[in-house]
């Protein structure tokens, strides 16, 4: 199957920033959608906004965390539209701070979500994917995964591991899988800054006012990857701002 139109997606992370706008520019674009997010009334508007346009789109409340979660979102799309084509694993937090504040419950949450997050996300749509003989992962990294800047040593880390991951599966995938890898610079959300340190977050908050680009940016980098015809795989997409050093 080729482009968009018709593909059943399930994104993860999909209540607010880059994974609302790729819900929505997907769904724009044909997809039926299945977004997973943690917070009920964010999500609620994400589905109401593309239905309200004419487009498909379930929501389920998923903590990435949780490997019950992931697997009863991907049981969603089964069951809904009877298969599943795509999973975008973008869920993420960005609570960084420099090691010496010693915020270990940070380095945590970083872990379980863009780690375990991604591995919950494999273990529940790699058996649809093998099923049905296609299906492709979108895993949504950093540009942090090539680049380590302070204070973001954990942050990097964990994204570095979500690129290794995703060159992994990619190997093991065979010919009827897909796997790409987006890495983003700095973009336009309402998480810069959330959870990090305070001399982190304004610094964060000022680099965003003055370079970021929107999250439509990365979502349209998804959409490309996801509309090649079948026997194509886009490794990886970096997409940053052309301001980002």
């Amino acid at each position: 199957m080729s482009g968009i139109k018709g593909k059943v997606i399930a994104v993860t992370g999909a209540g607010s920033g880059i994974g609302e706008a790729t819900a929505l520019h997907l769904a724009g674009q044909g997809g039926r959608l299945v977004l997973g997010g943690r917070r009920k009334d964010r999500l609620d508007a994400v589905v109401d906004r593309i239905t309200a346009r004419g487009g498909s789109a379930v929501g389920s409340v998923v903590d990435v965390t949780r490997r019950a979660d992931l697997k009863r979102l991907t049981d969603t799309a089964v069951d809904r539209f009877g298969r599943l084509d795509v999973l975008v694993s973008n869920a993420g937090t960005m609570a960084i701070s420099p090691f010496d504040e010693l915020r270990q419950d940070d380095w945590d949450a970083m872990v379980a979500t863009h780690v375990t997050g991604l591995l919950n996300g494999i273990g529940a749509a790699l058996p649809v994917f093998r099923r049905q003989r296609s299906g492709h992962f979108v895993n949504v990294a950093s540009t942090a995964a090539h680049v380590v800047k302070s204070p973001q040593g954990v942050y990097a880390a964990t994204k570095t591991a979500v690129k290794v991951l995703s060159e992994g599966l990619r190997q093991e995938s065979g010919p009827d899988l897909r796997v790409t890898l987006v890495s983003p610079g700095f973009t336009d959300t309402e998480g810069v800054g959330r959870g990090a340190s305070p001399e982190a977050a304004a610094a964060l908050v000022r680099q965003r006012d003055e370079i970021a680009m929107p999250p439509s940016a990365v979502a349209s980098a998804i959409g490309y990857a996801i509309e090649q015809p079948d026997g194509i795989d886009i490794g990886e997409i970096v997409v940053r701002p052309t301001a980002q050093a």
